[in-house]
């Protein structure tokens, strides 16, 4: 057979290697390994960081309320003592910075106790009864359950108004201190009026108003003050001073059974701490802090357990900027409204010749 003629065998297609499989070995997860202890820790962490805002959540104030601050005692404490501040002359209206602390203390249920201090020549007759009423109503609300003691502590001058505020007390023993240098008392009512007639009259100025009745215009400057106008305002006088001797022996209970004895503190006289010591106006001299230590004997628990705060009016816009302490208030402008209410006759528990309008309480 011609070798053209041999046959060819088909050969089969040689079929590539499979290509090797690398396999990488992950090298071992820490979080996969750890990673229930690290979940179980994370959760107690949560749980411990809303049990501690649930412990001092009021140092987050709300808006437009008194800003707490530590003032002394543990500044771990969870049970507080807080400081309330009445400072200046005491005016009315809800939006005085007193208010609002006594609301702060109020919506705080991990206060315990209160120091009202006081450093004010009064005010107001409605102003002094106004503070006076929200601070016996915190006492006697928070006092249902357990005992909630309002103690008072005065500042250089805790007179008339200021007074009648402290004896938010009540009847509790040893609960109102003065420092060495307080001057207090000042018991009494004064309607302030200035005859200014004759004066206009050599001006050439004279009061031509045109009123409904004779009583109308009492207690004007612009004319002398007539026996009737005078016999009136008297008896408003007497009427509020009776409220304020009450309002007295209520705080300083030794007095309802010596009404002689009030009726000596009670002449409108300044006195000094040692002098209303000797008086019954105030129970001890010391300071502050005296007052502070008083509140936790009156809890029946140690100091190293409570933590004492004060409050702080809030930062406006324009003082954090600038770095005021306090808020920045508009000034320049004449408020036509402040100026008629100066003008109103008003009575007064107020040691002061001149009615100190133009001051808010603090």
């Amino acid at each position: 057979m011609a070798h053209d003629d041999v046959p060819l065998t088909p050969i089969a297609p040689r079929q590539a290697a499979p290509a090797p499989q690398i396999i990488l070995q992950q090298p071992p997860s820490a979080f996969g390994r750890f990673g229930k202890w690290l979940l179980a820790a994370l959760g107690l962490a949560i749980l411990f960081i809303i049990g501690l805002y649930s412990s001092y959540h009021s140092y987050f104030a709300p808006t437009n309320a008194p800003v707490e601050k530590y003032h002394s005692l543990s500044r771990t404490a969870l049970n507080k003592i807080a400081i309330i501040d009445v400072s200046g002359a005491i005016m009315e209206g809800e939006d005085s910075f007193a208010k609002k602390q006594i609301d702060r203390v109020r919506e705080d249920t991990s206060v315990v106790g209160v120091v009202v201090r006081i450093n004010s020549p009064g005010g107001t007759v409605t102003g002094s009864d106004y503070l006076y009423h929200h601070l016996r109503e915190l006492k006697e609300e928070r006092g249902k359950e357990q005992p909630f003691p309002v103690v008072v502590s005065m500042g250089s001058v805790c007179a008339s108004g200021g007074y009648y505020v402290a004896m938010s007390v009540g009847d509790e023993k040893t609960s109102i201190f003065a420092e060495p240098t307080t001057w207090t008392g000042s018991i009494g009512v004064i309607i302030p009026h200035y005859d200014l007639s004759g004066t206009l009259k050599a001006i050439g100025v004279a009061d031509d108003s045109i009123a409904s009745g004779p009583l109308k215009q009492m207690g004007s400057p612009t004319k002398p003050m007539t026996d009737e106008e005078r016999k009136v305002l008297q008896t408003l006088v007497d009427e509020s001073f009776k409220g304020f001797k009450e309002i007295v022996a209520s705080g300083r209970p030794q007095f309802k059974s010596d009404a002689a004895a009030l009726d000596a503190a009670a002449t409108g006289q300044i006195f000094t701490a040692k002098q209303a010591l000797e008086r019954g106006l105030v129970d001890k001299i010391g300071f502050v802090e005296d007052a502070i230590s008083r509140v936790a004997e009156l809890l029946g628990q140690d100091t190293d357990d409570l933590r004492c705060v004060k409050y702080e009016e809030p930062p406006t816009l324009i003082s954090s900027l600038v770095g005021a302490e306090a808020p920045l208030k508009p000034s320049g402008r004449v408020d036509l409204g402040a100026l008629i209410d100066l003008t109103t006759p008003r009575a007064y528990y107020l040691w002061s010749w001149l009615p100190a309008a133009m001051s808010n309480t603090r």
